[in-house]
């Protein structure tokens, strides 16, 4: 059986016999095990698709992973393999062609329908030229070009050209045309380039004819040019009855010597003046005259009359208000209307921000843009909340912020606006209005050059509106704009106040002395002394009291804490029973704001409901803050002083606390604020009463009084305008009354005059360098400083025009034979006059001279009435800006009458009269005046001196000046000391030995020495000169003199108008130098790729530019080039030394050496700084606290590692970032990435938390 079984040989099983098979479920991939019933035909047991969905990557995505992301599939040698392998990814065929593709040529022309007029028939086509066609941002300053790219829209770039500066003369195509044309324009011996730019060396296209004389060529070009003048025709009036006959007489005559010979009497045969005779362009202008022809740039609008049909006049205005406006607003709305530019100066809160609403709704009924700049960024985020609510189409821009670019209004700080129009942004093409608020601003030593580059920089399409508070020179200064702007410039100015104000002294420390409040200036701005002298008299009685019982106080105007304290709490009660909170007090010192805030501990001012509405403000405002921010020691302290009703506002608060006190101060909650000066700019936040801690502030360089501008400024913020009846503004007098004059100045003086703060520096320089089209000089023309030397070129131009003429017109000086070396002469005492004079000004000016110049010193004197008189001195002013010295003078009887040959020897003076030392004696009776004479008139100081009664001789000459005493004899001490100096001239007609300056006078300065060497070497040459011999001496030197005096006149006018007369030229050229030596610029001053960099960089561009070309940044972690960079912003003093490793103390070195080597430099290069002073500009006082904060440490940690305040760090980390992003611009530029990379992980290291919370206004 069990072999049978064995040998059983079984079929091969089909798939049929069991009824068991599999099914693929779709694209998961799984199985299922499914039963079937027997059948012949089977199925295949799967579900469509089967697997994963088919796909395949694009080419570039798979070119992308094989060639890029994979580099090591690309062999390093086998490259014919490596190709088979591309060309199986991406196969294409050669096409030869696209090696010749080129960009189309735009297009030159346009075809023009033409039509008849009547009918409207097309008759034809014409062709017309198109202009600007090819241009670009990288190639032209016109308006024409096409845009740029959207990224670079709003903020340019720095390879852009700007736009043409309104103002300036652009060139046209019809004046280049023009320009061409005429053929005299060019001259073709000097004005064509022979060295290409960028070029060392050139090639010399002159010809040059050395058998030639010298005056041929001044032949040859005088022939030309009246060539040309008789080709043209009657061009000139005047040169075709001057010259044509003439001249077609001597070309007749052909080409012979003789024709050169009347050709110079054809050059001389116009009329002349006599030589005696004063030319007419010497003569000044009458001034009214000059106003007329001067055209008037700054209009003064008046404002005293009511505008009565300002509705009639704008029917439809472009927005209204629900309150009636005031004439000053409505005559600047009305110019807005009409498309001109306005100043408007006026005092804190009297409303010119109306101005500024009006514009930004013109413009978006126009469908343009405005511009909207501040001068501090805590301003921009403000205005853009209030402008917010009111148009909501409305933008900001900012370093690190940017909303809504694209908006019809953007909000921005002024130095944003400069980089916009040095980059050349499209913005500037839509724009209509920019609104400068606070201009008074451009007196700001730091920044204000800002606004003076903006205001020269912007196109002449865009109008400007200028807000400020009232300062003396506001015509003047549209004017400036006005002229190089070439438009006019309406003044709006008002000194009304909306809510008039009252100044007191408060001398109270308690509750028993809380009302001793005494009024000095009332609402009308009488000053009123009673009121001072009644709080002298309080602070006195009570300073007495205390010495009796406790002994002299230490010093009058100190006050220790506690004091303070008492005078606070004692004022604010009663200043809370008199209803008179709110209340600002500024305090110049942002320790004793802090210091006041918390000795008003038991201060409580808010009501339940107000803690309330407070405390839940506050929560809301910092639950944008991480959990440990919340609790910073200043967040807490601010909190709790915030739910009594007292506010603390200055820079080294936290910008958001700061803001969460500015909003709850609007809202009323706020009912006492300590503050610093920066918030009375600005925002309209009035209060009921102002109060000064002191009228005393430190400027950064010294402590002084408050200047009158600044003090109207702040307070101005008193009076809330339609709540209060008249606003109060309370002086502290804690140690003492401060002095009358003091007060009486600061409140009633002048405000500060707008002054311009114009200076270079190296980004302006670079920025109008890389510009073929645009000169630094030109800015420097149009800055406000050189407006009152540049305000007058027309007339000079004028008065160069005349002299010209003039000039050509006066009869020609011989110059042959004796008077060969009569312009030597002429140049030799005119030099000798010069040099004596200025010598003379020395020893007048020196010690030892004014000690020789006692009572009784024999002078000689030359001047208009005497030449070469003996004098005696009687008397000597104290007044050391005008001395004058009280002299008697021999003189004759009829001292009236001019001595004959004066005259002569003042036009023509010989040899013989400049070097005599004859004394003059009389030729009739000898007679005597008493004269106040002036330094210059005293020509020599002699060895002589008389012993005289210098009193009793001033008061008998004054009596006989006397009309009832003129006929009264001199008295005794007169006729002695007249008899005496006619003694000694006659006892030395050739003259007294004088004192001389270095050996008697000891004067051993190197001018005394020169001059005095000088002047003994020219009257020694004054003999050699053979043109006094000749008989035409006087004649031709007279000439001479006439044709020399229009010639310096000429040279001086020319001067004036030209770069040369710049004040700020040897400063620029000083900076030059130093961007040659340093490689920014070429020798022709084309910028290089430092340059580029440069202008990449905000701050110490020139320190920036070195430290990433010298790679000190490059090998540092992000966190450590952070830390270093800090040194740039960080501009406080700190008591603290930072704790840092030994790679931040060799970066710190690198650094200090950098700034040594680029100060020594600029010293080199003829600048003023000191090397020490550059240096201290990089505080290094951050390091450690940028340092922990890049690494990732809570603001509450780092706040512990510096004395510097929570809001100064916060605002330093903040342009920190700026600066970061400028070194990774510059990183782009010059092919860094790993310094780029570095940069761009370094701001994101320190873009965090509180220091880089929102701005609360513009959420």
């Amino acid at each position: 059986m069990g072999s049978e079984t064995d040998r059983m040989v079984l079929p091969p099983m089909d798939r049929g016999d069991l009824p068991l098979s599999l099914l693929q479920m779709g694209c998961s991939g799984g199985f299922e095990l499914i039963s079937q019933e027997q059948t012949n035909c089977l199925l295949p047991h799967s579900t469509l698709p089967q697997g994963l969905p088919p796909f395949a990557l694009d080419l570039i995505s798979e070119v992308e992973r094989r060639f890029l992301c994979d580099p090591e599939w690309l062999p390093i040698h086998n490259f014919e393999n490596a190709f088979q392998k591309f060309h199986k990814v991406f196969k294409r065929s050669q096409c030869f062609d696209s090696l010749l593709h080129v960009e189309p040529s735009p297009v030159h022309s346009t075809l023009k329908v033409v039509r008849n007029p009547t009918t409207g028939e097309l008759l034809d086509f014409q062709e017309e030229l198109l202009e600007d066609t090819g241009l670009s941002s990288k190639n032209s300053l016109s308006l024409q070009r096409p845009p740029g790219p959207p990224s670079q829209g709003v903020r340019g770039s720095t390879t852009n050209y700007p736009f043409w500066p309104g103002g300036m003369d652009e060139p046209n195509l019809d004046q280049i045309k023009k320009k061409g044309q005429l053929e005299e324009d060019i001259d073709f011996d000097k004005d064509l380039l022979s060295v290409p730019p960028g070029f060392k060396k050139g090639m010399d296209f002159r010809k040059k004819d050395p058998s030639a004389p010298p005056s041929s060529l001044n032949l040859l070009s005088l022939l030309s040019t009246l060539d040309d003048i008789i080709d043209l025709g009657q061009e000139e009036e005047e040169g075709g009855k001057g010259r044509g006959g003439g001249g077609k007489e001597e070309l007749s005559a052909g080409k012979t010597l003789p024709r050169s010979n009347s050709l110079e009497e054809f050059g001389l045969q116009s009329s002349v003046a006599p030589p005696e005779s004063v030319p007419p362009f010497l003569v000044p202008p009458s001034p009214g005259a000059g106003e007329r022809e001067r055209e008037r740039w700054a209009v003064p609008v008046d404002i005293n009359s009511p505008c009565t049909d300002f509705y009639k006049r704008i029917p439809e205005p472009a927005f209204k208000w629900p309150f009636e406006l005031d004439v000053f607003q409505k005559q600047a709305i009305l110019h807005l209307e009409n498309h001109d530019s306005v100043f408007v100066a006026a005092h804190t809160s009297a409303g010119k921000t109306v101005v500024a609403e009006y514009a930004i709704a013109l413009s978006q009924k126009h469908m343009t843009r405005t511009i909207y700049t501040s001068p501090i960024k805590a301003l921009s985020n403000q205005k853009f909340r209030d402008f917010k609510t009111t148009f909501q189409d409305v933008g900001l821009l900012t370093g690190d912020v940017q909303l809504s670019p694209e908006a019809s209004c953007l909000i921005m700080t002024t130095e944003i606006l400069r980089s916009m129009l040095y980059n050349g942004s499209d913005v500037i093409r839509d724009l209509e209005w920019v609104i400068f608020d606070e201009v008074h601003y451009i007196n700001d030593a730091e920044r204000g050059v800002v606004w003076e580059e903006v205001l020269i920089m912007l196109p002449d399409h865009v109008r400007i509106i200028l807000l400020s508070a009232t300062v003396p020179n506001t015509l003047e200064f549209a004017d400036w704009i006005g002229r190089i702007k070439q438009k006019q410039i309406f003044v709006i100015s008002t000194v009304k106040r909306p809510v008039p104000l009252e100044h007191f002294l408060y001398t109270g420390n308690s509750n028993k002395t809380q009302n001793e409040l005494f009024l000095l200036l009332d609402s009308n701005n009488n000053f009123l002394t009673k009121g001072y002298y009644a709080a002298v008299e309080a602070k006195k009685e009570r300073t007495s009291k205390h010495a009796q019982s406790f002994g002299a106080r230490p010093g009058a105007h100190s006050s220790t804490s506690s004091q303070d304290r008492s005078v606070w709490l004692s004022l604010l009660h009663s200043l809370s029973k008199k209803d008179q909170l709110p209340v600002v007090c500024f305090t110049f010192s942002r320790s004793r704001c802090d210091e006041n805030a918390r000795g008003l501990a038991t201060l409580d001012l808010t009501s339940s409901a107000e803690k309330s509405e407070t405390h839940v403000f506050f929560q809301k405002c910092i639950t944008r803050l991480k959990g440990s921010d919340r609790q910073l020691p200043q967040v807490l302290q601010m909190s709790d002083l915030l739910k009594r009703g007292v506010g603390v506002h200055h820079s080294g608060i936290l910008p958001i606390l700061k803001e969460v006190v500015e909003m709850l101060f609007t809202r009323g909650l706020v009912k006492v604020l300590f503050a610093t000066e920066t918030f009375a700019m600005g925002v309209n936040m009035p209060a009921r009463t102002v109060v000064f801690d002191s009228i005393r502030k430190h400027d950064g360089t010294a402590f002084r009084d408050l200047l009158p501008g600044e003090y109207i400024q702040m307070a101005g913020r008193a009076g809330r305008r339609g709540l209060d009846p008249t606003g109060t503004v309370i002086i502290l007098c804690k140690g003492g009354v401060h002095e009358m004059a003091d007060l009486h100045k600061m409140m009633l003086g002048k405000p500060t005059l707008l002054q311009s703060q114009f200076r270079l520096t190296y980004t302006m320089i670079l920025n109008l360098l890389r510009v073929e089209a645009l000169r630094v000089e030109d800015m420097m023309k149009r800055s406000f400083s050189e407006f009152h030397t540049r305000k007058h070129t027309k007339v000079h131009e004028q008065g160069i025009s005349s002299l010209t003429q003039s000039l050509s017109s006066l009869p020609e000086v011989e110059s042959v034979g004796q008077l060969s070396d009569l312009v030597s002469y002429y140049a030799a005492v005119q030099e000798l006059t010069h040099t004596r004079a200025a010598l003379q000004k020395r020893v007048m000016e020196s010690m030892n001279g004014l000690k020789a110049l006692s009572a009784g010193r024999v002078v000689l004197v030359t001047n208009s009435v005497h030449i070469n008189a003996l004098g005696l001195i009687l008397q000597v002013s104290s007044d050391a800006m005008s001395r004058t010295f009280t002299t008697l003078v021999l003189c004759e009887r009829q001292k009236e009458e001019e001595r004959p040959g004066a005259q002569r020897g003042a036009e023509t003076p010989t040899p013989e009269e400049l070097l005599s030392t004859r004394v003059f004696l009389p030729d009739g009776p000898c007679s005597h005046t008493v004269e106040k004479l002036k330094a210059e008139d005293i020509s020599s100081i002699t060895v002589k001196t008389l012993r005289i009664n210098a009193e009793r001789i001033i008061d008998d000459y004054n009596k006989r000046q006397m009309p009832r005493f003129k006929l009264d004899p001199p008295g005794q001490a007169v006729t002695k000391a007249t008899q005496e100096l006619l003694r000694l001239a006659e006892s030395n007609p050739d003259g007294i030995t004088p004192l001389d300056p270095v050996n008697d006078l000891q004067l051993k300065d190197l001018d005394v020495v020169e001059g005095s060497m000088r002047v003994r070497h020219l009257q020694d040459t004054l003999l050699t000169f053979t043109c006094a011999h000749s008989p035409k001496f006087t004649q031709q030197y007279a000439r001479l003199k006439q044709r020399m005096v229009i010639q310096d006149e000429l040279e001086r006018l020319q001067y004036l108008i030209s770069d040369q007369s710049l004040s700020l030229l040897p400063q620029y050229e000083q900076r030059i130098k130093v961007l040659k030596t340093l490689k920014y610029v070429d020798d022709s001053c084309t910028v290089q790729l430092k340059g580029r960099v440069a202008c990449e960089i905000s701050n110490h561009e020139l320190m920036v530019t070195e430290l990433v070309f010298e790679n000190v940044l490059s090998d540092l972690p992000p966190e450590e080039i952070a830390a270093l960079l800090s040194c740039l912003v960080f501009q406080q003093k700190t008591q603290v030394t930072p704790e840092i490793n030994t790679s931040l103390q060799q970066g710190v070195q690198r650094i200090v050496s950098v700034a040594e080597r680029i100060a020594t430099l600029q010293r080199d290069c003829g600048m003023n700084e000191s090397v020490e002073d550059f240096v201290a500009q990089f505080k290094f006082g951050l390091l450690e606290v940028v340092h922990c904060w890049a690494r990732g440490l809570p603001f509450s940690e780092i706040a512990q590692l510096t004395d510097v305040q929570e809001g100064i760090v916060v605002r330093c980390i903040q342009r920190l970032d700026e600066t970061c992003r400028d070194v990774r611009n510059a990183a782009r530029i010059i092919g860094d990435p790993v310094l780029y990379a570095k940069m761009e992980q370094a701001s994101m290291m320190i873009k965090r938390d509180i220091v880089f919370a929102a701005s609360l206004y513009t959420q």
